[in-house]
C-alpha cells in the first residue's frame, strides 16, 4: 500500500480525550469514535500551510469550500447537492440539537430507532421533547428495522421527527435503498420529518452502498435534512466542522436561527482548510484506509468464529494485506504510465480482491508459471522470485484462490478470493 497504517503512533500524553481519560495505561480505549491512524498527507499538508500564516483570526468560508462538499457527493455518491442547500456547523452533535430545537415544540415527540448513539438523547431531552423508540430487531445476524412497529408510532401527531442514522451506529448497518424508501413513505404519510445523520456514510465496507436518503426523491428531499461530515473518515473529529444540508429554503431560515441561538454558527480555520483538502486529494488514502478496515474487519471475524461460532468469516488481516502489498508492488514495478487499481468484488459465497495495472504484461507462457518458486516476472527488476509463491500459499492456507489475468503491452489483473461462509 502507497500508506502505512502500520505505524503505531503513541497519543497518551497528547490531551486525548480516548487515550488520556483512563488512570490505567494498561487500559485500551475503545469508546470514542477516533482512529489512531494519521489522517491524508494532504489535509496533513493544507494544515501546515494554514498554521505556517501564522494569524488565526475569523474565517470567512471560501465558495471553494462549497464546491468541495458538492463534488464530492456527486463524485462518490452521485448526489447533487446545490450550494446554498448547505449550512456549515461546528459538528453533527450541534447540528442535531439546533434542527431539533428547529423543528419541534418543548412537548413534541422525536423517534430514534434504538440502540443508537447516545448523543441522540440527550439532544432531545435538553430540547424539552419526549424521545419515542422504535426499537431495531436482531434477526438473521444482523439488525432489521420493525416498519410496523415505525407505522404505528410515527401515527402518534406528537411525532414530529425522525432521528435516522445512515449508516447506523453502533449497530453497523447500512440500509438499503429499499429500506430507506419504506421508511421515507412511512414519514411522508404520517407528517413526519426525517433528520438523516449520515457521518459515517464513507465508511461503508466491501458489498455495500451508501445511499443518501435525500437522494432517493424530490419528496424526501424536502421532507428531510441531513448531516455530513469529514470527521470521522478522515479522522478529524477534533477539528470540529460539519454541514447540514437542507434543501427547503424555510426550513433552512428555521436551523440558521437555531444554530445562532446555540451560538455554534462559527467554525474555525483548520477546520474549513482540512474539508477541502480531505474532500479534494484526499480520496486515494480513503480508498486505501477502507481496504485495511476491511482485512482488521476479516481478522476480527475469524477471531469471533474460533469463540463465537455465528461469525462466518475466517482470515487473517496481517497476511491479507501481505497479498495486497505485493500485488501492489508489482503493478508499481511494471507500470511506467496509465494506471494501478485497487478494487473487490463480492459475489454469494466469496468476496474476491484485484490489483489491475496497465503496465509491461505478461507474456503467456510466463504466466502459467508465475506462482512458482523463483520464477522472475521480469530479470531486468530487482527481486527473488518468491513473493507471488508466497500470496499463492498465503490465500490457499484461508481457503481462497488466487490467478490472473494478463496480455503482452495492456497490463495485468491480479486476483485472490477468500470465502464467506
Amino acid at each position: 500500500m502507497k500508506y502505512n497504517f502500520d505505524e503505531i503512533i503513541p497519543r497518551r500524553g497528547t490531551n486525548s480525550y480516548k487515550w488520556d481519560s483512563a488512570e490505567d495505561a494498561d487500559v485500551l480505549p475503545m469508546w470514542v469514535a477516533d482512529m489512531d491512524f494519521r489522517t491524508a498527507p494532504p489535509v496533513v499538508e493544507a494544515l501546515k500551510k494554514r498554521v505556517e500564516h501564522g494569524i488565526f483570526g475569523y474565517v470567512r468560508v471560501p465558495d471553494v469550500y462549497y464546491e468541495a462538499v458538492v463534488n464530492w457527493f456527486v463524485r462518490r455518491h452521485a448526489w447533487r447537492i446545490e450550494k446554498e442547500w448547505i449550512i456549515y456547523t461546528t459538528g453533527v452533535v450541534p447540528a442535531i440539537s439546533a434542527v431539533i430545537k428547529a423543528l419541534t415544540l418543548p412537548g413534541d415527540k422525536v423517534m430514534v430507532q434504538t440502540p443508537v448513539y447516545n448523543c441522540f438523547f440527550s439532544s432531545i431531552r435538553n430540547n424539552g421533547c419526549e424521545m419515542i423508540a422504535n426499537p431495531l430487531v436482531y434477526r438473521n445476524r444482523g439488525y432489521q428495522i420493525d416498519f410496523d412497529d415505525l407505522e404505528r408510532k410515527a401515527s402518534d401527531p406528537k411525532v414530529k421527527l425522525l432521528l435516522l442514522c445512515n449508516p447506523h451506529n453502533p449497530v453497523g448497518r447500512v440500509w438499503s435503498k429499499q429500506e430507506l424508501r419504506q421508511i421515507g413513505e412511512i414519514c411522508i404519510r404520517n407528517n413526519v420529518f426525517v433528520v438523516a445523520d449520515e457521518i459515517h456514510c464513507e465508511l461503508v465496507f466491501l458489498g455495500h452502498e451508501y445511499t443518501p436518503f435525500a437522494s432517493i426523491s424530490e419528496e424526501f428531499l424536502m421532507n428531510s435534512v441531513t448531516f455530513v461530515s469529514p470527521s470521522k473518515a478522515f479522522n478529524l473529529a477534533g477539528l470540529q466542522i460539519a454541514n447540514i444540508i437542507s434543501a427547503d429554503a424555510n426550513v433552512r431560515v428555521r436551523i440558521d436561527k437555531a444554530i445562532n441561538i446555540n451560538e455554534v454558527c462559527d467554525v474555525n480555520p483548520f477546520g474549513v482548510e482540512a474539508l477541502m483538502a480531505a474532500y479534494n486529494e484526499g480520496e486515494e488514502w480513503l480508498e486505501e484506509l477502507k481496504i485495511y478496515l476491511f482485512a482488521n474487519y476479516i481478522y476480527l471475524k475469524g477471531y469471533f468464529d474460533e469463540y463465537l461460532p455465528e461469525f462466518h468469516i475466517r482470515s487473517d488481516r496481517n497476511r491479507i494485506q501481505q497479498v495486497l502489498t505485493n500485488f501492489i508492488n508489482n503493478a508499481q514495478k511494471f507500470t511506467t504510465t496509465g494506471t494501478i487499481t485497487l478494487g473487490y468484488q463480492v459475489y454469494e459465497h466469496e468476496i474476491e480482491f484485484y490489483v489491475a495495472d496497465t503496465g509491461i504484461g505478461i507474456l503467456p507462457e510466463k504466466q502459467q508459471a508465475i506462482f512458482q518458486r523463483f520464477v522472475k516476472l521480469n530479470s531486468f527488476i530487482h527481486g527473488t522470485g518468491l513473493g507471488l509463491p508466497i500470496c499463492k500459499s498465503i490465500v490457499e492456507q484461508l481457503n481462497g484462490r488466487i490467478g490472473l489475468q494478463s496480455e503482452p503491452g495492456k497490463g495485468s489483473r491480479f486476483w485472490f478470493t477468500l470465502p464467506l461462509m
